[in-house]
């Protein structure tokens, strides 16, 4: 019987700077700093021992179109440890490292296969004789807006044909910029045994009930709190009759999100166990977490506890010695939410805010309101566009900080 197996992973994002994280403890920070290059041995790491015949990587390899030497120089020596196994590797690249990027070029050993700005068709024939056809292109410049599965067509002498395309689904709840954008039926009616996705960094899952499969696997490595989860690459096998896969985790640093209930809760040492309790129960052998924590219903809380949350001992104390652990849990924020906070304020001024508010979750009104700051010549350029979850979310959090402030000079 005629089977393939390999490796598909995409958006690497080596070398990320991991913005806004500098506070961190230098040994948590420098750790994260590692973090991808990690997640992306480990999975070379898994191709090996599995021996599987070759590994897609599917777009945004680095973080920027500048490339960093040290990005390079790591993915060369990964790449060089699957060139002494027999194993090769298909790769295109995303929008994040397009090829109309500045950067100096570390040549690649020859088991690396790149596809160039046009779609083409890459041959491969394993070991037992099966042949592969594999077909992708590399972004040519950051924004890709057409449809460019118009130009894949399946060419005929093979016994698996592979598709590899870093893009947008048509219709799909997410944050990522549409590039490259493609509907499900249109993968369909290309008549391939399985499209090999990029770009989104959550995995998903858009066809698996028949071929082809396809398959987002996600990000290797979360690199913010938006990012939360287990992260990972998808190891397939592909047969005349069916395809089988399987997550293989790989990231080593997780964002979660915890929510307490402190309804039952009254004294500071009650709440501290409560939260050290529910943070030895996430802590995993092998990997670090950092962690959000929420803690609703506090309402029954002693009075100066609030005051403890709000002035940073809690999470002071939670953080006490976690750097020098090597599965740390690192709660590196902590919210609350109060029952009767909307209830003192005052009902003439909830109704007004409620009513901003309701503005501010308007597209335009948002717009208008930070149009000086992503307008301003200096300040824009170190700023990405907010999807409209993330607008949502920055006037949730304004919302909240309104009624903390109102509540604390009650």
């Amino acid at each position: 019987m005629n089977a393939i197996r390999f490796i598909h992973t995409a958006d690497l994002h080596l070398d990320s700077p991991f913005k806004g994280l500098q506070y961190l403890p230098k040994s948590i920070f420098n750790r994260i700093q590692e973090s991808t290059f990690f997640s992306f041995t480990k999975i070379v790491d898994s191709a090996i021992s599995m021996n599987v015949d070759f590994v897609l990587i599917c777009g945004d390899l680095y973080d920027g179109e500048d490339r960093s030497i040290k990005a390079q120089a790591r993915l060369r020596k990964q790449m060089e440890r699957l060139h002494m196994a027999g194993i090769d590797a298909f790769v295109l690249y995303g929008n994040h490292d397009h090829l109309s990027g500045n950067w100096t070029t570390i040549e690649m050993p020859p088991n690396v296969h790149l596809f160039s700005s046009e779609v083409e068709m890459k041959p491969y024939i394993s070991k037992a004789g099966v042949k592969v056809h594999i077909y992708g292109f590399s972004y040519p410049e950051r924004h890709v807006t057409d449809k460019r599965i118009n130009d894949y067509e399946k060419i005929d002498g093979a016994d698996f044909h592979i598709g590899m395309l870093h893009g947008h689904c048509e219709g799909s709840n997410t944050a990522h910029q549409p590039y490259a954008p493609f509907s499900i039926s249109d993968l369909i009616e290309k008549k391939m045994d399985y499209w090999a996705l990029g770009h989104i960094h959550k995995q998903q899952l858009l066809h698996t009930e028949s071929k082809p499969y396809i398959i987002y696997p996600g990000n290797i490595q979360g690199r913010h709190r938006k990012e939360s989860g287990k992260k990972g690459c998808i190891a397939v096998e592909l047969s005349e009759y069916e395809t089988t896969f399987e997550q293989i985790e790989t990231a080593d640093i997780i964002w979660e999100n915890l929510m307490l209930d402190a309804t039952s809760i009254k004294t500071f040492s009650d709440l501290y166990g409560l939260c050290k309790k529910e943070i030895e129960n996430l802590r995993l052998p092998a990997q670090g977490i950092l962690l959000q924590l929420e803690i609703m219903n506090i309402d029954g809380l002693e009075n100066g506890v609030l005051d403890k949350i709000r002035n940073g001992e809690l999470l002071e104390v939670l953080q006490d010695g976690e750097e020098y652990e090597e599965s740390f849990v690192w709660t590196y924020r902590v919210d609350y939410l109060s029952n009767e906070l909307v209830t003192e304020v005052e009902s003439a001024f909830k109704q007004e805010l409620e009513i901003t508010i309701s503005e501010l979750n308007g597209k335009e009104v948002f717009d208008e309101a930070t149009a000086d700051l992503f307008g301003h010549i200096l300040s824009s350029r170190y700023l990405d566009i907010l999807s409209e979850e993330e607008k949502k979310e920055l006037v949730a959090e304004a919302e909240q900080m309104v009624y903390e402030l109102l509540q604390s000079n009650t």
